[in-house]
């Protein structure tokens, strides 16, 4: 198994963010965390990539307890973290802000070719590799903090709400991107508001519900769900 967790609980301050949740991706696979906003699935991705600590409960990736670990350390294991937001650098070109996905890497003949392959994945961005990150449309900016996250290398990409403010159209270009993303063997953990993207990309799937896991199961079942359709559906 890639990724184990088990009975993960954080707080902030006494507030309970998470309460015991436990989930695990495999290799290899898609799995998507759905739930309401504020029911804790950004707080599951900040705690697996180091960016806040745990009040108790057990990281393992790749069979490794990354508990305590720093974020960068995190990163170097292959997991990698496309926050909410995009957090792009807005007044750095596009180029510039692919090339910080490498930051931690040495192998610069290698760093060349993963810069060209994210521009073949995704040619609007070597159409505007010399703009300003800032200046680019929403769409393009989440397809520019897609492309930053892949130049780590990742053996585990986790994208939270990447389709966040985006148009219908721009969103269902996301269904292709993250299933390709994952035929390149990348597994994938997508944390997702959208429900029906998060069906659509998704091996196995978990659904939250303030702080804990209601749901959770292979993704067939969650569709069938009357769980699933009466709280994120409008079944």
């Amino acid at each position: 198994m890639l990724l184990r967790v088990k009975d993960l609980t954080v707080h902030y301050g006494k507030a309970i963010a998470l309460n015991g949740v436990s989930l695990e991706v495999a290799e290899g696979s898609v799995v998507s965390i759905i739930g309401a906003n504020g029911a804790g699935k950004s707080t599951i991705l900040k705690a697996l990539s180091g960016l806040i600590s745990c009040t108790s409960g057990e990281i393992q990736f790749i069979d490794k307890r990354i508990n305590g670990l720093s974020a960068p350390e995190i990163v170097k294991l292959g997991l990698v973290h496309v926050p909410e937001g995009r957090k792009l650098f807005p007044y750095l070109t596009v180029l510039s802000n692919i090339k910080l996905g490498a930051s931690i890497r040495k192998d610069n003949v290698g760093i060349r070719d993963d810069i060209q392959e994210v521009f073949g994945h995704f040619p609007i961005l070597r159409m505007r590799c010399n703009q300003k990150a800032g200046t680019l449309s929403g769409g393009e900016q989440q397809m520019l903090a897609i492309a930053r996250g892949l130049m780590a290398k990742p053996k585990l990409f986790m994208m939270d709400e990447p389709s966040l403010g985006l148009a219908p159209l721009v969103v269902a270009s996301l269904v292709p991107v993250i299933k390709n993303i994952n035929l390149r063997g990348v597994s994938v953990l997508l944390v997702e508001q959208n429900i029906p993207l998060a069906l659509q990309v998704a091996h196995m799937g978990y659904a939250l519900q303030v702080g804990r896991i209601v749901l959770q199961g292979a993704i067939k079942e969650f569709e069938a769900s009357e769980l699933v359709k009466r709280a994120y559906l409008g079944g």
